[in-house]
Order: C-alpha cells, then sequence, then structure tokens
C-alpha cells in the first residue's frame, strides 16, 4: 500500500462543507491552513496540533489586548477623576470670595468724628493690583515651573536613560515627570491661596474696621443735615449717618470699610513665604551656597515693601497689615509643612494612575530559606 496520500483526503481539523479547505474560522480569527504531500499519519498529527496552538495563541492575544485595553481607559478615568476633583475643591473654596466681591455686605461700624486716625487723604495704591497679581500668581507659578524642570533634566542626565521613576500615561500619551511634579505644586499653592484670601475676607466682612481715608472718601452726614465740622458733633459717637460721597466710586464706599486685615498684605506674604519654602526644599543647586538664600531674601522683601506701602498710601492702619502679614505667613507655614510633601519623606503611592506597564507589573516575590 503506498505512503503517498493526495491533497484531497481530510486532514485531522474537521471543517464544514461550506467552507473553503484553504481557510478555518475559530472564535472570531481566520487561520490560514496549507495543505501539502504528507507522508503517514505521524505528519498528519503534527499538523493538527500545530494549527491548534496556532489558535490557541491567536485567543491569548485577543484577550490580552481586551484587558489592556480595559486598563487604559480606567486609568484615563482615574487621571480625570482625580483632575475633576482637584478643580472642584478649588472652586468650592474660591466661590466664597467671589460672593463677598460681589454681594458681600460688611459690617457697619460707626465712628467719632474727632478720631485723628480717620482723617488722611486719599491715595492710590503704590502696588497696583496688576502689580499684587504678578507677585502672587506669575512670580510663584514661573519659579515653580523652572525649577521642576532643572530637576527633571538633571534627573534625566543622572538617569542617562535608565529611568526608574514611575511613569503616568493619559491617553496613551506618557506625562513627563516635571509635568506631575508642577501640576501638584501649583494645585498646592493655589489651594492655599484661595484659603488665606477666604480667611482674610471673612475677617474684612465682620468686622468692617473704616480705612485711614474714610472721612475724605465718605464725606459723613448726620440725619439731621450737621456735618464732623459742626461742635454738636465732637465727641460723640455717630452711627447713624450718609456718606455724600462726592468724588467717590460706589466701589469705593464699599472698600472704605473693609480696612481689617490687609488683603495685599496676606496674599504677598503667603506667595512670597511659601515660594521662600519652597525654595529651601527643592532647590538644590551647589553652584553657590548664597544663591537660594539671596532669592529667599529678594521674595520676603518684596511682601515686606508691599505691606509697608499701604500704610503710606493711608490702606490701612498699622495693625490691619500686621494682622494681614501674620495670616498670610501661618498659612504659606500650615500648607508648605502639612498640606504639601515639600518637607515630608518620598510616598510610594502615586499621586495618578500609573502605566498600563506599571499597573501590570507583577509584585517581587519574597524568598525564604529555611534550614534543617
Amino acid at each position: 500500500m503506498s505512503n503517498e496520500t493526495s491533497s484531497s483526503e481530510t486532514t485531522p481539523l474537521r471543517r464544514p462543507e461550506t467552507q473553503s479547505p484553504y481557510n478555518v474560522a475559530e472564535s472570531g480569527r481566520q487561520t490560514t491552513v496549507n495543505t501539502t504531500h504528507t507522508h503517514g499519519n505521524g505528519n498528519n498529527n503534527n499538523y493538527g496540533d500545530s494549527v491548534e496552538v496556532r489558535l490557541q495563541e491567536g485567543d491569548r492575544d485577543s484577550t490580552q489586548q481586551q484587558q489592556q485595553q480595559t486598563i487604559t481607559m480606567d486609568t484615563n478615568k482615574r487621571i480625570l477623576c482625580r483632575v475633576g476633583l482637584d478643580i472642584l475643591i478649588l472652586l468650592c473654596v474660591g466661590f466664597p470670595i467671589l460672593l463677598f466681591f460681589l454681594l458681600g455686605d460688611p459690617y457697619k461700624r460707626g465712628f467719632f468724628c474727632d478720631d485723628e486716625t480717620l482723617k488722611h487723604p486719599f491715595h492710590d495704591s503704590t502696588v497696583r493690583n496688576w502689580m499684587l497679581y504678578f507677585i502672587g500668581v506669575v512670580i510663584p507659578v514661573g519659579v515653580i515651573v523652572i525649577v521642576e524642570v532643572i530637576i527633571s533634566q538633571n534627573k534625566a542626565k543622572q538617569d542617562n536613560g535608565n529611568a526608574t521613576s514611575r511613569r503616568y500615561v493619559l491617553m496613551n500619551h506618557d506625562l513627563p515627570d516635571w509635568l506631575i511634579e508642577c501640576y501638584k505644586k501649583v494645585g498646592i499653592y493655589a489651594f492655599g491661596a484661595v484659603v488665606s484670601q477666604l480667611t482674610t475676607d471673612i475677617a474684612k466682612y465682620s468686622i468692617g474696621r473704616l480705612r485711614p481715608h474714610f472721612m475724605a472718601v465718605c464725606q459723613p452726614q448726620m440725619p439731621d443735615g450737621t456735618t464732623c465740622d459742626d461742635p454738636i458733633n465732637v465727641g460723640k459717637y455717630i452711627q447713624e449717618f450718609e456718606c455724600k460721597g462726592v468724588g467717590s466710586s460706589a466701589r469705593m464706599l464699599k472698600e472704605m470699610r473693609l480696612s481689617f486685615p490687609s488683603g495685599h498684605s496676606s496674599f504677598t506674604f503667603f506667595a512670597m513665604v511659601y515660594l521662600a519654602l519652597y525654595l529651601q526644599a527643592r532647590m538644590t543647586w551647589r553652584g553657590s551656597k548664597l544663591l537660594r538664600h539671596l532669592l529667599q531674601f529678594v521674595f520676603i522683601m518684596v511682601a515686606w515693601y508691599t505691606a509697608l506701602s499701604r500704610v503710606s498710601d493711608y490702606k490701612h492702619h498699622w495693625s490691619d497689615v500686621l494682622a494681614g502679614s501674620l495670616i498670610g505667613s501661618a498659612c504659606a507655614l500650615v500648607v508648605a509643612n502639612f498640606v504639601s510633601d515639600l518637607f515630608q519623606k518620598p510616598n510610594t503611592k502615586p499621586y495618578l494612575a500609573r502605566t498600563v506597564q506599571d499597573m501590570n507589573a507583577s509584585t517581587p516575590q519574597g524568598i525564604t530559606i529555611t534550614s534543617n
């Protein structure tokens, strides 16, 4: 009996007659089978085994791709949820500040007509609002970004392409380390800034202390038509009065009751003290031991000058500036030491979701050595 068989003989892999003898569909995956002249039953068995192995590998690859896609979608969702939650928290803390600015009504406090501390002339601010925003927003954010980029570049040079730090991914794109660090550092700074400002505004609207230029801005008039120039009102505590406000805007008439504490002082002292603490923890350049301390001194002096200008411009009493400076400094110390991770040991738990490779990595198994 001849050992040669024709290609029309059936192979160990069975398939319906309606399908082509060259294609096999299994589990949604199509595998090509080439028929050749075989010799003996042993070759037919080997051929069937190879087809089965190829089908199993196809199913395994499809399952791994589905799992990887599911993990990737879960990773993106976790990152977006974390970012969205952080933004929501900032809005919850910052929204009352907007309400105070738009709808807040400060406490109505009376005065004495012979109070010399309320008779100073109105003076424009030396540190304008745009200067204040530059000091409190542009400078801190710019310094944080520059420092984090330099730290990331130096770390990349030291690793020499063999980075062992945890990677983060969003939409199948790896996020650089400096971007993650800037997000955390700037986010915590923003949280501390709005907390400091909210603390200041609560005190402002609750106390309603009159500014040193109150008389010049308000020009009070009593219900009987008299003013503070009339001798009848000398030494009398005035509670019922109206402001003629000649040359004064509605905003000025509202701001004249918001002297304590100083908002400029609290905001600049928080920004500059926090920035000085940030440099103390993150600036590790060894080129000069005095550069870091010089920058810290400059930043503190910026806050100090801003606070002093509020007194010389007759915007605040000295006690208002002192209280505002203490509030800002205290918030900066609390945020830097207890909210941020500037002076804490590195946390092994990731702040954001990791990459698929990191999440699939197996945990190293321990080795136990026993002796008889």
